[in-house]
């Protein structure tokens, strides 16, 4: 375990990315995780101290994620490097990144359609611009989620750390939302995901940074913080405003869920927001800018 380990690792993925005849075959991790997620959701949320409870099974999902990863470890570099690869997902997210963009050039119906698969809000009434902005923010949160995320924790702590923060994140997407259900249940897991997050996020945007200053030629970074602490979240916004800023358009704003518009801040608000398929094509690109900034690094990590 190592930078050259992660480096390989994000190599791997790159090239490979999720092979259909492999997980046609057989359940991808994050499915398994899933599983997890839910059968203790069945089994825990219900009754009294429901975040007691959400607690306890937060910490089952951790200390299994952790042991088996501690197992796994003992397989040896080939094996490590094998797993770490497989819980990135740099390539799978710049194919689905750049499905919206080809959806959205046959039509809008089809943008809808495709952006549907990588965003929770509402598309069914998007235009273009709506549809252009869902996809392009998800792929710069999901840069940090997917790919900067899991390799920032199995530099820490091995294939024990990527596995930990993969069910946290799992746990969060699934029962981290405050529905009446998961309310008190996925307050701790949703917390979890918050803190894991919180240096991930902030070094995406990092990452992006570089870029933004030969595009531009200047780094507006106390613009980026200030769209930060706007947003919603309180990492998703850093990798979303540096994003914002290296391609000059606006993100975020007004938004549906479940039927009811939300009027959130802007990102980067004054910049274009009339924006369709060549923008979620120049934010693909922009995957693989931050992607090689982060190999770079890893790969300087290893020599040094």
């Amino acid at each position: 375990m190592g930078p050259l380990s992660l480096a390989l690792a994000m190599v791997l993925d790159a090239a490979l990315g999720e092979p259909p005849w492999l997980w046609s075959r057989l359940p991808h991790p994050a499915v398994l995780m899933g599983r997890a997620v839910s059968a203790l959701d069945r089994r825990l949320n219900t009754g009294t101290a429901r975040r007691a409870r959400g607690m306890a099974a937060l910490a089952l999902l951790m200390i299994g994620a952790a042991a088996l990863g501690w197992v796994l470890s003992l397989g040896g570099p080939v094996v490590e490097i094998l797993c770490a690869a497989i819980l990135l997902a740099q390539r799978s997210l710049v194919q689905h990144t750049r499905a919206v963009a080809g959806g959205l050039r046959q039509g809008l119906p089809q943008g809808r359609a495709a952006v549907a698969m990588i965003v929770s809000r509402d598309t069914a009434d998007m235009d273009a611009p709506r549809v252009a902005r869902s996809a392009i923010e998800s792929a710069a949160e999901n840069l940090s989620d997917g790919v900067i995320a899991p390799a920032f924790w199995f530099l820490l702590a091995g294939l024990p750390g990527i596995l930990v923060y993969k069910v946290v994140n799992t746990a969060d997407s699934m029962v981290g939302y405050r529905t009446p259900r998961h309310a008190a249940f996925g307050w701790a897991s949703a917390r979890m995901d918050d803190l894991l997050n919180l240096v991930p996020a902030r070094l995406t945007a990092l990452l992006i940074a570089p870029w933004i200053v030969l595009a531009h030629g200047r780094l507006p970074w106390a613009d980026i913080a200030a769209d930060a602490r706007r947003h919603k979240s309180p990492n998703a916004g850093w990798p979303e405003a540096a994003m914002a800023r290296l391609l000059n358009v606006a993100l975020a704003g007004p938004r549906s869920y479940d039927g009811q518009m939300r009027d959130l801040a802007w990102v980067n608000g004054a910049a274009r927001r009339d924006i369709t398929a060549p923008e979620i094509d120049a934010a693909a690109a922009a995957l693989w800018k931050g992607w090689a900034t982060a190999l770079v690094l890893a790969l300087l990590a290893s020599v040094v």
